[in-house]
């Protein structure tokens, strides 16, 4: 019989590990890497350090697992958007779903890939560049998608699929950083309007 996911040694760890991580996430979302410290953690997660490295590793190795509970719940819809029928509805429902992420009621303004990594000293480097890599990588499948519609004739034969990939891409990961600076829903959502506005259309 396998060993419980819940139990380290045989022993119950005694806490949630999901809530744990839900709790790691806020923490590094509102604080970055680099200022949530060890004892930030374990406080809100309400374990000890050895319960910690049991369970979730050191930190770095913490914060990877809360990368991708991140993108599983908070930043799902980047998935989703990529599977709109048009490229246009794509880019909207992707900088829609920016806003809505920095804007959580819970009052986690901004993005946890943003904050996460600013700043970046030698030591938590290995984050910093993981981090990086998340957001070339969102470019990139975004430049995929609206290659594809290139292709099928969605968007203009003309349309430069990388170029507009890194417009929309600069614009989501923007409204975070404005989020964060104070700007409410509906003036970050004024921003989507302005861009759809401009969105290139077929002749």
């Amino acid at each position: 019989m396998s060993r419980s996911r819940s139990t380290v040694l045989g022993r119950p760890r005694g806490f949630d590990t999901d809530e744990a991580l839900e709790r790691a996430m806020r923490v590094f979302w509102a604080q970055g890497y680099e200022g949530s410290s060890l004892a930030d953690l374990t406080g809100a997660m309400g374990i000890t350090k050895t319960s910690m490295y049991a369970a979730f590793g050191n930190k770095e190795q913490l914060f990877r697992k809360v990368l991708q509970r991140y993108t599983q719940g908070p930043a799902d819809y980047f998935d989703a958007a990529l599977e709109q029928p048009t490229a246009q509805a794509a880019a909207e429902a992707l900088l829609r779903g920016s806003v809505r992420t920095s804007t959580m009621p819970e009052g986690f303004a901004g993005c946890l890939t943003i904050q996460g990594a600013l700043p970046a000293c030698d030591e938590n480097r290995p984050v910093h560049e993981a981090l990086v890599q998340f957001r070339n990588d969102a470019v990139e499948r975004l430049e995929q998608r609206f290659g594809r519609a290139v292709d099928e004739g969605d968007l203009p034969g003309d349309a430069d699929p990388r170029r507009l990939a890194r417009y929309v891409m600069a614009l989501a990961f923007g409204i975070p950083v404005h989020a964060a600076n104070g700007l409410g829903r509906a003036e970050l959502d004024e921003i989507v309007d302005q861009a759809m506005s401009c969105w290139p259309s077929r002749s």
